[in-house]
C-alpha cells in the first residue's frame, strides 16, 4: 500500500514538472484584477503553442500563441468591480483554472523597512494597535500578495508566492502601511482592493532601478558579479529591480504607493532627480500612462547617531525631506504624505503606521477617485512678507486654517544677511504665522523644523502637519 502511494505521488510530481501550462505566482486563486481595464495576463507553454483563455464574467474567449521560448501574453477586458470569477487557461487537452478572482482596485506598495514593517511589528518594535487590527482584519474583499526578498544580477520573471484573502493569518505578516492604505480605500470606495507588496528593509532607491534608469547617475555602480552583492545587497543598484520588481512589471494596477528614503538620507542632493527618473521609468515599463504615485515623506529621526565621529551638516535628514517635498511639485500625478508628527528619536520605524497609511489613502481618494469634502494635503509654504523686522508667512492648503493645538510654536528660525539662524518668536494666525527675533533686525530667510529629529508643531484644521522647509539655499 505504501509503495503504491509513493508511486502515485511520483507520477503526480512528474506531471506537474512536465505540465505544458505554467502561470506566474501573480495569477493564482484569490487574485485581484484591475477593474474597467485591459488587464494583462501571461505565462508559459510549449513553444509556438496555441493558448486559449476564457473569463467567467463575460464568457469571452481569448486566443494567443506562445513564442519560440514558450512565453505568451494577452490582455483581458475587465468590467466594473465584482466577483468571484474564474479564468480558464487551456492548451490542447490541458487546462488550468484560477478560482475566486475578484475585480476591483489594484495598488503596488513598495519601498524599504517602513513599508515592509508588518502589522504584527518587528521583533521588539510593535505597530501601534497592530494586534487589534489583525484580529479584525478578515475581509474577503481585500486580497494580498507579497513578493519575497531577492537580490540578483539579472531580471527574474517569477517568484514564490500567492494571493490570499485578508484574514488574521495573512495580515499579521503583511505591510502595515499598505494595509491601512488599502483597507481605508476598500471601506470608502466599497469595492474590492488588491495590494501587491514589494519592499525590502534598508533598500536604497537605486536598488529599485535598472541600469538604463541609472545611466545618468555617476554614483550608481552597476554590479556584474555575485561578490559585489555580498555586502548590503539591498543597497546595490539594480538588484531589487531585478529580483523583486521585474516579475511584477506589467501587471494591471491603478497606481503605486512608496515609502522609502531613509537609506538615501546621506545623498539627499540627488534624491529628487533619482525619484523623478524612477517614477517616469516605472510608468514607461507598465505602459499605463502616468499612473498615480503617492509616497510618504520620511519621519524625523536622530540620524546623527549613525555618525558618532563624522556627522556632516548634509547628513541632516531635513535635506532628504526637502528633496521629497520638491519631488511632489515636479512629478505629475503624485502626492506626498507628511509624517512630521509620528517620528521617534531613537526608532527609525515609527510605531504609528496608521497615520501614514491613511494619509496616502487620503491622496488617492481625493486625487484618483475624486472624493470631496475632506482635507488630503498638508499645508505648504507659499510666501513670506517682510515688514519692519517681522515676517508674515503664508501657506497653501489651509482652507480651514492652521493650528498648533494651543501649544507654543518654537520651531521657526530667522536669519539676516549674516546667514546665522536664531529662534523666532511665533504668533499663529488663522492662515499664517508672524515671526520676529530680537537678534535679527532685517530678516532675509526662514526655516521651520529644519533639523534631524523634531516634532510637528503646525497642522491644518484637518490635522495634517506642515512639512519642514527653508527659504534659503545656503
Amino acid at each position: 500500500m505504501k509503495k503504491s502511494i509513493i508511486t502515485l505521488l511520483m507520477i503526480l510530481a512528474s506531471l506537474q514538472i512536465n505540465a505544458k501550462i505554467k502561470l506566474p505566482a501573480l495569477f493564482t486563486d484569490n487574485m485581484m484584477l484591475q477593474q474597467k481595464s485591459n488587464a494583462p495576463i501571461w505565462g508559459w507553454a510549449e513553444k509556438n503553442a496555441n493558448v486559449t483563455i476564457k473569463t467567467s464574467w463575460n464568457s469571452k474567449i481569448y486566443k494567443t500563441k506562445a513564442d519560440t521560448s514558450g512565453k505568451w501574453k494577452t490582455e483581458l477586458q475587465t468590467p466594473s468591480f465584482g466577483g468571484p470569477f474564474t479564468i480558464e487557461v487551456t492548451e490542447g487537452k490541458e487546462k488550468v483554472t484560477i478560482k475566486n478572482i475578484l475585480i476591483g482596485e489594484v495598488w503596488l506598495c513598495s519601498g524599504q523597512s517602513n513599508m515592509e514593517m508588518p502589522l504584527k511589528g518587528f521583533q521588539g518594535q510593535p505597530v501601534k494597535n497592530g494586534n487589534e487590527i489583525i484580529v479584525r482584519s478578515t475581509n474577503k474583499n481585500i486580497r494580498l500578495i507579497t513578493i519575497p526578498r531577492a537580490t540578483v544580477l539579472e531580471p527574474k520573471d517569477d517568484f514564490e508566492g500567492k494571493w490570499e484573502e485578508a484574514s488574521p493569518k495573512s495580515t499579521s505578516n503583511f505591510s502595515a502601511t499598505a494595509w491601512y492604505f488599502g483597507s481605508l480605500l476598500q471601506e470608502v470606495l466599497n469595492v474590492p482592493v488588491g495590494l501587491i507588496h514589494v519592499s525590502y528593509g534598508g533598500s536604497s532607491m537605486e536598488a529599485w532601478m535598472n541600469q538604463e534608469m541609472l545611466k545618468d547617475f555617476a554614483s550608481a555602480k552597476i554590479p556584474t558579479t555575485k561578490e559585489e552583492l555580498a555586502k548590503d545587497p539591498n543597497r546595490v543598484p539594480t538588484t531589487l529591480f531585478n529580483g523583486m520588481l521585474s516579475p511584477v512589471i506589467g501587471y494591471g494596477i491603478k497606481g503605486c504607493i512608496w515609502y522609502q528614503g531613509e537609506s538615501n538620507y546621506e545623498r539627499a542632493s540627488e534624491y529628487t532627480a533619482l525619484m523623478k527618473k524612477m517614477v517616469s521609468s516605472w510608468r514607461g515599463l507598465w505602459n499605463q500612462g502616468e499612473f498615480p504615485f503617492y509616497y510618504a515623506q520620511i519621519a524625523p529621526f536622530n540620524y546623527a547617531q549613525f555618525h558618532p565621529k563624522d556627522n556632516k551638516p548634509e547628513y541632516n535628514s531635513a535635506y532628504l525631506r526637502e528633496a521629497q517635498l520638491k519631488a511632489s511639485k515636479e512629478i505629475q500625478n503624485s502626492g506626498m504624505a507628511v509624517l512630521m508628527d509620528v517620528g521617534e528619536e531613537n526608532n527609525i520605524h515609527p510605531m504609528d503606521k496608521e497615520k501614514g497609511g491613511n494619509r496616502l489613502a487620503f491622496q488617492a481618494l481625493a486625487k484618483t477617485y475624486g472624493i470631496e469634502g475632506f482635507e488630503f494635503e498638508s499645508p505648504k509654504y507659499k510666501s513670506m512678507e517682510i515688514k519692519d523686522g517681522s515676517v508674515t508667512v503664508s501657506f497653501d492648503n489651509v482652507e480651514n486654517g492652521i493650528t498648533s493645538y494651543d501649544k507654543e510654536v518654537t520651531g521657526f528660525e530667522l536669519a539676516g544677511e549674516d546667514k546665522i539662524f536664531y529662534p523666532a518668536k511665533t504668533v499663529v494666525r488663522r492662515k499664517s504665522v508672524v515671526l520676529t527675533s530680537d537678534k535679527v533686525a532685517k530678516p532675509v530667510a526662514i526655516r521651520y523644523l529644519f533639523k534631524d529629529f523634531v516634532k510637528a508643531e503646525l497642522f491644518s484644521g484637518g490635522g495634517l502637519p506642515l512639512s519642514s522647509f527653508r527659504t534659503d539655499e545656503w
